[in-house]
């Protein structure tokens, strides 16, 4: 696995790409570092290792100026890294990468598939969300698959929001969704 973080602004992200000589590499996470933490704090990493049989020495880290558009993972985190820019300038609305969801059970992985139909600027209740994954009961499960996600903003999570209107959880923090949904034109309740 190949890791790096970026910074967006005063917000930091970890990716973190697949190595496999036989498929071609795919992003297994991108997801907020918390302010103090490093990528070795990255809440997937315990996961990855069981999922995939690794150890800590599987886990490459590379600054981002040091990746090279030569080796087929560090050149998919240049693209995620610039098609993030592109995002947070406004000029891009959806994401085109190879994202491995392996890591999830079949229903967060029909979440997440789900999550990528909510348009830029839109929102959604859990409850829809819930309807749209054909378990209309299940809004409490949804938000858990939702709270899972291991794309932040890629995946996007945050524009699931409570039936009230109101913002509901983010695992990145409220702050981090509430910008996130701003910057694509979203004014939620308080």
């Amino acid at each position: 696995m190949i890791v790096t973080t970026a910074a967006f602004g005063s917000h930091q992200l970890t990716l973190i790409a697949s190595v496999n000589e036989h498929s071609s590499p795919k992003l297994v996470e991108a997801n907020w570092l918390l302010a103090g933490n490093s990528w070795h704090r990255s809440k997937s990493i315990p996961k990855l290792k069981k999922h995939y049989g690794l150890v800590d020495e599987s886990f490459t880290f590379i600054s981002k100026d040091d990746l090279s558009k030569n080796e087929p993972a560090q050149a998919l985190l240049i693209n995620a890294i610039e098609q993030l820019n592109e995002y947070f300038k406004g000029e891009r609305q959806a994401f085109d990468l190879a994202l491995d969801l392996s890591l999830g059970t079949p229903f967060q992985q029909r979440v997440w598939r789900a999550l990528q139909d909510i348009n830029h600027g839109e929102t959604i209740s859990y409850a829809t969300l819930a309807r749209n994954v054909d378990n209309p009961k299940g809004f409490r499960a949804v938000a858990n698959a939702n709270g899972k996600n291991p794309f932040s903003i890629i995946v996007p999570c945050h524009r699931v929001i409570a039936s009230d209107g109101k913002l509901g959880g983010y695992t990145g923090g409220l702050d981090k969704k509430e910008y996130l949904l701003a910057l694509e034109g979203v004014v939620c309740k308080a």
